[in-house]
């Protein structure tokens, strides 16, 4: 079965959901596709973000999904598992079946905002602490977390600029320099580290240390345990850009992951396929995503328009 739409929103995290709703109160027909697995899931609340601080991020996507709902939006609990694009997108739906044998859904435009996924240090106990005493972000945390024992775990050299951006919220911050030789960092680093007044620990972490279910301390692979309270980690980022590189989608390599080239609206070098959210960069927090789904959607309802007119004026002159 194909069903046929104006636009296709592939992922109901804020980038889609924003470009969603400008998209239904242009009265477009658009069907947003959502797997229901948003990045911010692990943490209790979201930060930032003017007039929903400390709002938690379930509750935010549930008031967006009611607001697409009110302009005619579909929504489907769905993922999307190909694309291919002729005269129009055509996407297929997984349908909950192990074949993928889901329906066909196609739209003269699609918006892929399927995010990114973090993918954590290798250190016990990390990934079940994430985005409670674990953290990757001060801006989304640092305030909550203000004043208490901060550790940082490196995973490279740049985990130093973490740890500086860290001593904002806390003047106790301890490097934990894990698998980053001492001699990889540079003397403006060292300088830098000790103005701050941040303790370098060389050797590699083993483990964290969790008692009454609050995190302890950070225990390395000699034995040696340091008290700390809250660990900042800086993990891989792995866009969710498969269905942007099927279709085409020039891409291009950053220090944090491969993302496709979009221009400031967000339209990849593919007409009709268009980025936004942490699909189109890294550093797109709830606010941002939510602002640049807003621009893709204004930007998409305008370009539909105008190409159904210069059909229509084409059509006047034969």
């Amino acid at each position: 079965m194909t069903e046929e739409y104006e636009v296709i929103v592939i992922g109901g995290g804020a980038a889609g959901l924003s470009a969603a709703l400008v998209l239904g109160r242009a009265r477009r027909r658009t069907l947003v596709v959502d797997a229901g697995e948003p990045r911010n899931a692990p943490a209790a609340h979201m930060h930032g973000y003017l007039s929903r601080d400390g709002m938690p991020p379930a509750e935010f996507l549930a008031a967006g999904r009611e607001e697409i709902a009110r302009y005619g939006v579909e929504l489907v609990r769905d993922r999307a598992v190909d694309a291919e694009r002729g005269e129009d997108f055509a996407v297929r739906l997984a349908g909950g079946t192990p074949s993928g044998g889901g329906r066909t859904v196609r739209a003269r435009a699609l918006v892929v905002a399927t995010g990114l996924k973090d993918e954590l240090p290798p250190v016990e106990g990390v990934a079940a602490r994430f985005g409670r005493d674990v953290l990757h972000c001060p801006y989304c945390h640092g305030w909550e977390v203000r004043d208490q024992a901060f550790g940082v775990l490196a995973t490279s050299p740049l985990s130093v600029h973490q740890a500086l951006m860290v001593t904002q919220w806390s003047k106790d911050v301890t490097l934990f320099l894990h698998t980053v030789a001492e001699r990889e960092l540079s003397g403006e680093d060292l300088r830098r580290l000790a103005a701050a007044g941040v303790r370098v620990v060389p050797g590699e972490v083993a483990g964290l240390v969790v008692d009454d279910d609050r995190l302890t301390g950070v225990r390395l692979t000699d034995g040696g345990v340091h008290a700390r309270e809250i660990l900042f980690v800086a993990p891989r980022a792995v866009p969710r850009t498969d269905l942007l590189r099927r279709l085409g989608a020039e891409t291009t390599e950053t220090p944090f992951g491969t993302y496709p080239v979009v221009d400031a609206r967000g339209l990849t070098t593919v007409p009709g396929l268009w980025a936004v959210g942490n699909a189109s960069g890294f550093a797109e927090q709830v606010v941002n995503a939510a602002s640049r789904g807003y621009r893709a959607g204004a930007a998409i309802n305008g370009e539909l328009l105008m190409a159904d007119l210069d059909r229509a004026a084409a059509a006047l002159r034969v």
